[in-house]
């Protein structure tokens, strides 16, 4: 059978290029809806689905990996970086607006396919209700590879910006707090998956927690939907960090701390990197903070209340299915009551519709319980 294909992106590419080494490559790409159109608040999972959808139509493989694979993801992806506001139940994107979308690639294999998606981008993104125009793409963060980002020049202090809500896993929770340890943990996880120079995780730690200090910050937090099911809170801002007299001790950790700063605005910061939290910029002010919507805090906050709910009810049973349970069934209940169709939320939750209907029903009748 023939397959209809979608028109293609003409637009100019002799900046779009890199060698065959590059390791990590950011790009944006300008994205203009055709019309004044209404979204729904976790719009961040048809991103997350169209590009590896793009992925699949190239290198099916590699889609497959992207998806499947246990390790950490070597790619990131932003929300839309705009003028987005609240409306009604949704979220409004406005024609004739642009609005920015990052991509990175964080390993050799996905930066080898970036270079060819750009070659032949697509000419629109639908999302649903939303259909957005690629107007222009560039690079964002600079073609480079793990070797080089140990021998990049640096400041004596070094400053992050968060963009996007950024949280961290710990103890079964969500921390929301820029501690060093954690923040140098997450960029060191992409370090040893995918530089070919794994560093001892323990060690690097314990050499953060002693030698790394916290200069000045100013953080603010907000709760935010979590990908595919659940919300979080995290923290948007900015931190400046320095090192003490002893860190220089040990040559190798002192290199390292640097070279993880360089990192951060390719992997983000964090967990949910793939779905849009995390975004994270060198600098003190040189970007603005992207705000959350009402609606989509809103509708975080219902997830959140939910789940505390049914864990309370499933308590008896115990484990992390039980919890997992809860989560599901709040993720459900609450973008249902926010007017989606539950085949909308299955496919997003990658879930057999009946299971969703049926998780649908059961959510509802223990609400009534309370």
């Amino acid at each position: 059978m023939n397959k209809r294909l979608p028109k293609k992106v003409n637009l100019p590419k002799s900046n779009l290029s890199w060698s065959s080494d590059t390791e990590l490559v950011g790009l944006v790409l300008e994205l203009v809806p055709k019309e004044d159109a209404s979204i729904y608040p976790q719009y961040a999972i048809a991103l997350h689905a169209w590009f590896l959808d793009q992925v699949r139509s190239i290198d099916p493989e590699l889609s497959a990996y992207l998806h499947d694979g246990e390790s950490e993801k070597p790619f990131t992806i932003s929300a839309l970086d705009g003028e987005i506001v609240s409306s009604g139940r949704a979220v409004q994107l406005s024609a004739n607006t642009t609005y920015r979308w990052y991509v990175t690639a964080l390993s050799q294999r996905v930066a080898e396919w970036m270079g060819r998606w750009v070659e032949n981008l697509p000419a629109e993104i639908n999302l649903r209700n939303a259909t957005l125009q690629i107007r222009g793409f560039s690079i964002a963060h600079t073609p480079t590879t793990y070797a080089q980002l140990l021998n990049f020049e640096h400041q004596e202090t070094l400053t992050l910006k968060f963009l996007t809500p950024t949280s961290f896993r710990r103890k079964g929770h969500h921390f929301p707090l820029p501690v060093p340890v954690n923040v140098f943990h997450s960029y060191l996880r992409r370090w040893n998956d995918f530089s070919g120079k794994p560093v001892d995780q323990d060690a690097f730690l314990n050499w953060v927690d002693e030698s790394v200090l916290i200069l000045r910050h100013q953080i603010t937090s907000a709760k935010v939907l979590a990908g595919k099911k659940g919300a979080v809170t995290g923290f948007t801002g900015a931190i400046e960090l320095g090192l003490t007299k002893e860190a220089s001790k040990q040559p190798e950790f002192y290199q390292l701390f640097y070279a993880l700063g360089k990192l951060a605005p390719y992997c983000g910061t964090g967990h949910k990197t793939t779905f849009g939290l995390g975004q994270t910029r060198l600098g003190w002010s040189s970007a603005t903070a992207t705000d959350v919507t009402e609606v989509e805090s809103l509708l975080a906050k219902r997830i959140e209340d939910l789940t505390a709910i049914f864990k309370t009810q499933r308590k008896r049973t115990g484990g992390d299915r039980a919890e997992e349970i809860a989560l599901k069934w709040a993720t459900i209940l609450a973008r249902r009551e926010m007017g989606e169709s539950l085949q909308v939320i299955a496919e997003d939750l990658e879930m057999p519709y009946e299971t969703v209907k049926t998780y649908a029903k059961l959510s509802r009748r223990a609400l009534k319980l309370e």
